[in-house]
């Protein structure tokens, strides 16, 4: 090592913005800080500067109450001695999207920006381990460093680290992504703490750095030494400068400086010189005893993930998609800028990971279901608005020529892919205004008489669609015009399922529900007493409610499928604990009520029942080592001898041109302390599987390393998990269920998390958490893909992408326009490439699209656009300008994408 030593000191707050404590608990010690802070720089020029937990929404925050600052808040960012950005929260990498973390990436530097500064800074102190594209994402946004706590080391009870081996042979590191992304790594090996409260006294100064420089040293490859001054909600340390004062008197051949990132990052550059170990892709801690990876937050409550899942859809794979082609197609809807930016934050408020993984007070998940809800109602307007004017200008015109009073309905696919799928509508077969005089009760009357007879669905070819209607009667309704009051009405409604084809990706299809004399197709999918079958599939339900599926293509079956497993839970809200010598419970052999739920000619499908028990709840001494603080790996609670009804309702159902068994599961939770799981044995040989996670499908070993302790592997999933081997696969995809495990059992099953109920929040001190049990009602939904060749081409992938993503259908009227009742604004090709977005920029008003490769080796993207432009161009996440792109003379252009490469197309439409 070098013999100069530097010790960096930089200040800083960890600012979780809800925790141990609800929101505006926290949010009056913020102000507090704040308020502090700029009290010290205003009268102490030693005091150097102050990084502002790398996001924006900390400025926000304290601006709400105190806008009377905001002038010298400014001041003091562009002197640089506050630093802040480049995120606009600190969000959990594994359970927020990729597309939500590109949104808070270029929101905070939109914040940033108005303050004159970004820092520059990949800040990620107590993130619950990362994803593998990081690097990736960090390069993009110009960004060539990443700082972080967790994935590489232990990190245990209230924060304590552990001197064991890691994967780097020190703190710094070179982190390398799957598509060969380089960023100099920075672990924080004695946390993001190691700074705090320095002593004034001489004394204590002198215990103090003997241990901290010896500590630093321990794992840096310079001598420049890293101390972070704060922690969690860490008020400042208004004597820090007469305390690095004492520390240069003490030891002189030491330099002690205020520092910030920028500076000690530069000083970290010119002075190195060892060989720094390269970690390649995702830091989940997997070489430690895997008792403290914080894991099981991924399935503390579900619900949260649920609606995270469900926000998060509508925004970037729905409204943004559709706002963006209202805007080109000129109809009358501007691209809401503000409206996105509103919801993104709402919703992103959610994502820091004391949040979204479930691991706070109850007051505090209290809320976030309130934020996930007006982030979604936002969402919802927004594509109310923007379905309605595409719709308005799709020329319908023709759909009369198929039968008497047509009423057209549109498909609109906002997946990356042509899409196949059943679907349902809400349909006003008569409206009657109160504004043409009708009484209320003329108005119900007529409506009420109105004949739905001899009715079918037709295509855009006049082909019959087969459809089930289902009659809801007479309803209230009312439009919100732009321009006039709301104008109410009464109406008969109707609701229509049927199975849209083959509806173009990023596009629509129109259909009209007609008088006619034309016949609809009478067909089953139903081959048996209990067993479905399509061209693809079949399955057969057992005794026991769960099923067997028979790939047709590759003849392999897999059985056993959609047995139910339940355990005790001792842990907390961040680790699972199962109690010591428990067999698991479940359905396997018990027999289940099992009856015929739909019978149509493009869907069927069987309702299961199980009547169950289990037990109640961890029997007394659960709370008697919760109260004495014992760590959860070491509990000896079992669970009660008492039982409680565990009554479950599954739907399982196949699609007349369906590629996987979709599954809906409903329950009411009355048992305390357990988890409950959904098994889908695959008896497949192989040693690893596939997982997708942010922009990235790795490969993971399915036995851990040879450090892990824990009996428990449950591992972090966004949309799938995927067993294969040799041209056969069983993947499992869901919505909202973020945990899942491949089980040591000889037929490598995949365990999907449905619920996991415990009573505290774990970490450092007690806090009861009684609504985390989860009681009551919930549903989950998941979809069984069997497949031949492999995950990308056999479209597997795809498929369980677009299971993601709601489907979105609007009524409208008879008219002409401009685009045809089949439409898509783009096409595209590449096999291996993953469609993520399509958006507007607003401050160029350019189109951006994005695509990643699913693939570790090269592959084409082509593309074609059905809308005027002027040229094409490679852009990044943070949706720069860059080099143009050409295009054939077809208006086509062709583009390499490198090995996990994340492509950014930008679409300019004015020069």
């Amino acid at each position: 090592m070098n013999t100069k030593r530097t010790a960096h000191i930089i200040s800083h707050t960890h600012w979780d913005r809800e925790w141990y404590l609800p929101y505006e608990k926290h949010h009056v010690r913020l102000v507090k800080l704040v308020d502090t802070l700029l009290d010290k720089l205003d009268n102490d020029p030693n005091y150097r500067s102050f990084y502002l937990d790398g996001q924006t929404i900390i400025l926000e925050d304290y601006l709400q109450v105190r806008p009377d600052q905001k002038d010298k808040l400014e001041k003091y960012i562009q002197d640089g001695r506050i630093l802040i950005g480049p995120w606009y929260i600190l969000q959990d990498a594994f359970l927020t999207s990729g597309e939500a973390n590109v949104r808070n990436m270029q929101i905070g530097h939109q914040d940033a920006r108005k303050y004159g500064a970004i820092a520059k800074v990949g800040y990620f102190p107590d993130t619950f381990g990362l994803v593998g594209q990081t690097p990736q994402l960090m390069q993009q946004s110009g960004i060539t460093n990443a700082l972080f706590g967790r994935g590489v080391k232990p990190t245990g009870f209230n924060n304590t680290v552990s001197d064991g081996d890691y994967e780097s042979s020190f703190s710094e590191l070179l982190w390398e992504g799957p598509d060969g992304s380089q960023v100099l790594g920075v672990l924080f090996a004695n946390w993001y703490s190691n700074g705090n409260e320095i002593p004034v006294n001489p004394e204590e100064a002198k215990a103090y750095w003997e241990r901290k420089l010896a500590d630093a040293e321990k794992y840096a490859s310079t001598g420049e030494l890293l101390f972070m001054n704060g922690c969690d909600h860490q008020p400042i340390q208004v004597d820090l400068p007469e305390a690095i004062q004492v520390a240069r008197e003490l030891y002189p051949d030491t330099t002690f400086i205020h520092s910030n990132f920028n500076d000690y990052l530069q000083a970290l550059w010119r002075t190195l010189g060892h060989e720094l170990s390269t970690v390649k892709g995702e830091l989940r801690s997997q070489r430690t005893d895997g008792w403290s990876t914080l894991v099981n937050t991924a399935s503390a409550r579900v619900y949260l993930k649920q609606m995270n899942q469900l926000g998060q859809a509508m925004l970037e794979k729905v409204a943004e998609p559709l706002a963006a082609i209202a805007h080109v197609l000129e109809v009358g809807e501007k691209y809401p800028h503000h409206l996105f930016t509103y919801a993104w934050k709402t919703l992103m408020q959610n994502h820091p990971h004391d949040s979204i993984c479930g691991c706070s007070v109850d007051e505090v998940h209290r809320e976030m279901v309130t934020r996930f809800e007006k982030s979604r109602h936002v969402a919802e307007a927004i594509v109310d608005d923007s379905k309605a004017a595409i719709a308005e200008a799709i020329d319908t015109s023709s759909l009369s020529e198929a039968g008497k009073d047509a009423l057209p309905v549109v498909v609109f696919n906002t997946t990356g892919w042509e899409r196949s799928g059943v679907v349902s509508i809400e349909v006003d077969a008569l409206r009657l205004y109160f504004r043409d005089g009708y009484t209320l009760e003329e108005a119900s009357r007529l409506a009420k008489e109105a004949d739905l007879t001899g009715r079918v669905l037709v295509d855009t070819e006049g082909a019959v669609v087969s459809c089930s209607v289902e009659d809801l009667g007479l309803q209230f309704g009312y439009d919100l015009p732009d321009d006039k009051f709301r104008q109410p009405y009464m109406c008969r409604k109707v609701k229509l399922t049927f199975e849209a084809e083959k509806v173009p990706a990023l596009g629509l299809k129109t259909y009209a529900w007609v008088q006619s004399d034309l016949i609809t197709e009478q067909a089953t999918l139903l081959t048996g007493e209990r067993v479905i079958e399509n061209d693809s599939l079949k399955i057969e339900i057992v005794d026991d409610g769960s099923f067997t599926l028979v790939d047709k293509k590759s003849g392999r079956m897999y059985s056993n499928l959609g047995v139910y497993e339940n355990t005790g839970d001792i842990g907390n809200e961040y680790m699972y604990k199962q109690p010591d010598g428990e067999a698991p419970r479940t359905t396997q052999g018990v027999p289940a009520q099992i009856r015929v739920l739909k019978d149509t000619p493009y869907q069927a499908a069987f309702e299961i029942i199980h009547d169950w028990e289990i037990p109640v709840s961890a029997d007394e001494k659960l709370e008697e080592e919760q109260r004495d603080l014992v760590y959860f790996p070491h509990r000896k609670a079992q669970r009660s001898t008492q039982l409680v009804p565990m009554s479950i309702r599954t739907v399982v159902s196949l699609s007349r041109s369906g590629k996987g068994v979709e599954i809906e599961a409903s329950f009411n939770n009355k048992a305390k302390d357990h988890r409950l799981r959904m098994l889908f044995p695959t008896d497949l040989t192989t040693s690893v599987h596939q997982v997708d996670s942010m922009f990235e499908i790795p490969q993971r070993d399915n036995k851990p390393s040879s450090e892990w302790e824990n009996p428990s592997n449950t591992q972090h999933q966004q949309a799938f998990v995927d067993v294969n081997e040799g041209g056969a696969g069983l993947l499992v995809t869901n919505l909202g269920l973020n945990e899942y495990e491949v089980l040591q059992d000889g037929r490598n099953t995949i365990a999907v998390t449905l619920l996991r109920a415990v009573g505290e929040l774990g970490d450092w001190g007690l806090f009861p958490t009684p609504e985390a049990q989860c009681l009551g009602e919930h549903t989950v939904r998941m979809e069984v893909i069997a497949y031949s060749e492999n995950g990308i081409q056999s479209g597997a992938y795809s498929r369980a992408y677009q299971f993601q993503i709601p489907w979105t259908l609007c009524q409208t009227g008879l008219h002409t326009g401009r685009i045809s009742p089949v439409y898509t604004p783009f096409q595209w090709e590449g096999s291996d490439m993953a469609f993520s977005s399509l958006k507007m920029n607003e401050g160029t008003g350019d189109l951006l699209l994005r695509w990643y490769n699913m693939n570790a080796q090269p592959t084409e993207l082509k593309l074609h656009a059905h809308i005027p432009y002027y040229y094409f161009y490679k852009s990044t996440i943070l949706e720069e300008h860059g080099t143009r792109i050409d295009v054939d003379a077809e208006s086509q252009l062709a583009l390499q994408a490198g090995p996990c490469e994340i492509i950014t197309i930008g679409v300019n439409r004015s020069q």
